[in-house]
């Protein structure tokens, strides 16, 4: 499907390409992969969505389907997997092209702005707070607080569970208390009580250590980004021991994102965006890199200044 892109999320993801830190997949590439806006054009094959629908196309973009990771329901783990903004032209652009089983239909409860962010950022952390395994009434650590965080935080409260949150920026740590953490500090500061389980957003391998320091017995540390510096020795008694455990995020399936909309949009999840117009992207990321903005940076095309 061609679709004319009306927002489109600005994520760290984009930056780590964009600066090599992720190898490139083709000399030149348009970012972006939360893109919101509505199709313009079908092929003749495709019959889930009508020209005018709105639709969001996300990083994952298209699969196999039959390797042993697809047959499992883990096409996350695909192979073969190909990405928005990554394999393919992105939506840093006026229109996009997505194969229609990986767009989702946007619930009529967001604007354009607002659900751009839950296309990434919204998906990846609802899968992060999944392998966290945090259970209602439980206590959740967040390390870093952005674009991701700031969603995943509204999801974990309307579950009932306490949010404690260590982040670098005031502006991010005032937004994590308006969205009802618990408790909120910067990066070194200890945590006031063990955690259940803890989310690491920042791309940063240090903290590592530092977040499995704060779990209780039994609890998990869930990697939620694409890329990381690197990590420090960990200590067995001090960091794994009492079956601590660590995940890695790797991408999403589609039902995470089907799973993250249906519920972002019950709660509803409020997105905190500052947009930028498209010509402003280069801005945008500069901004991102250095924490400049909370919540979601949205890049607005002509027409998505318009809704």
């Amino acid at each position: 499907m061609l679709v004319r892109v009306s927002a489109c999320g600005v994520c760290r993801t984009d930056l780590h390409i964009v600066e090599g830190e992720l190898p490139p997949m083709r000399p030149s590439i348009v970012p972006g992969h939360q893109v919101v806006g509505r199709v313009e054009r079908a092929g003749p094959n495709a019959h889930r969505f009508r020209p005018g629908d709105r639709v969001g196309v996300a990083w994952l973009r298209a699969t196999c389907g039959a390797c042993e990771s697809c047959r499992a329901g883990r096409e996350n783990l695909c192979e073969r997997a190909e990405f928005t903004g990554y394999h393919a032209d992105g939506g840093f652009a006026d229109y996009a092209i997505v194969d229609e089983r990986f767009a989702y239909a946007i619930p009529p409860v967001f604007g354009d702005a607002e659900a751009a962010p839950l296309l990434c950022a919204g998906i990846i952390g609802y899968r992060a707070l999944k392998l966290a395994e945090v259970r209602p009434g439980g206590r959740l650590g967040v390390y870093g607080f952005g674009a991701s965080a700031h969603v995943t935080v509204q999801v974990a409260r309307a579950r009932g569970i306490e949010v404690f949150v260590c982040t670098r920026e005031e502006s991010h740590r005032e937004l994590a208390r308006r969205l009802g953490a618990a408790w909120v500090g910067g990066i070194g500061d200890a945590l006031p009580a063990r955690m259940n389980g803890a989310i690491l957003f920042a791309p940063a391998g240090e903290l590592v250590p530092v977040a499995l320091q704060s779990l209780a017995r039994g609890g998990t540390l869930a990697l939620a980004g694409i890329y990381m510096s690197p990590v420090p020795p960990l200590d067995y008694a001090r960091d794994l021991f009492y079956e601590r455990t660590v995940r890695s995020v790797t991408a999403n399936t589609r039902a995470d994102g089907e799973e993250l909309l249906t519920e972002a949009a019950r709660i509803p999840i409020r997105t905190a965006t500052t947009t930028f117009p498209l010509e402003d992207a280069n801005r945008a990321l500069s901004l991102l890199k250095r924490g400049k903005f909370a919540g979601a940076g949205v890049l607005l095309t002509g027409e998505g200044s318009r809704v």
